[in-house]
């Protein structure tokens, strides 16, 4: 069945790059540069425990149109620091900022990544779906050398749309010039990109690092990268 594939599109955080590994060495970067234990956080993890509650109430927002990008980047920080009773939007806005510019220049990808796509890209054309912030997006691929192996980077702002929404996906054939029965999507998030990329006809992976949400219905599920050299 693999041999019909021709064209790969791969969602990024957390499906490539290890996301949480390289946001917590910003954290702790973050904690000591801007001295926010002098401000009365005490735990650089338990700010960034704290961080992920609301980073992922506030993304769920901006996925479905309520917020802004800009909003979404120092309100998750200002409401964070609201915690501490820290009323700070100077603060929260110069931590947005640092994050953005920091996180993705720390390389952190999962396990045989950068040797799986080497072999993938000799035998499909690979392309990128995230719903990431468009500058963010390509500096991880830059930094990580993962630029290389993709043909067509979409990201949810270049296309003005969301993954889960079908058009995204339409989107990206249309620019890969693909056909969706000749297309497969990998990514990690059940809603996102398995039931998005199913809704627009595609054929997914669903990357379970973690060997979690086994009963979850997907074309194919894999829990470490090397699995796609299985059947693709």
């Amino acid at each position: 069945m693999a041999k019909k594939y021709k064209h790969l599109f791969f969602d990024l955080d957390r499906t490539l790059w290890d996301f949480e590994k390289s946001a917590l060495e910003a954290f702790k970067i973050m904690y000591n540069s801007f001295h926010l234990k002098n401000k009365g956080i005490n735990d650089w993890r338990e700010f960034h425990e704290k961080y992920e509650k609301h980073n992922l109430a506030l993304w769920d927002m901006y996925r479905h149109g309520k917020i802004e990008k800009e909003q979404l980047r120092w309100k998750r920080f200002a409401d964070t620091l609201q915690e501490y009773g820290i009323n700070n939007q100077q603060l929260a806005k110069e931590l947005g900022d640092e994050y953005v510019r920091l996180s993705p220049r720390i390389v952190n990808l999962y396990p045989h990544v950068l040797e799986v796509l080497d072999y993938l890209s000799k035998k499909y054309h690979l392309h990128i779906i995230t719903n990431g912030f468009e500058e963010v997006q390509h500096i991880k691929l830059q930094t990580s050398g993962m630029d290389k192996f993709f043909d067509v980077i979409v990201t949810s702002e270049k296309a003005g749309i969301k993954k889960p929404d079908t058009g995204i996906f339409e989107f990206a054939l249309k620019n890969a010039h693909a056909k969706k029965e000749e297309s497969l999507m990998i990514g990690d998030d059940y809603e996102v990109d398995i039931l998005g990329a199913k809704a627009a006809g595609i054929d997914q992976v669903f990357f379970r690092p973690n060997n979690e949400n086994n009963e979850l219905i997907s074309t194919y599920a894999i829990t470490d990268m090397i699995d796609l050299k299985n059947f693709l």
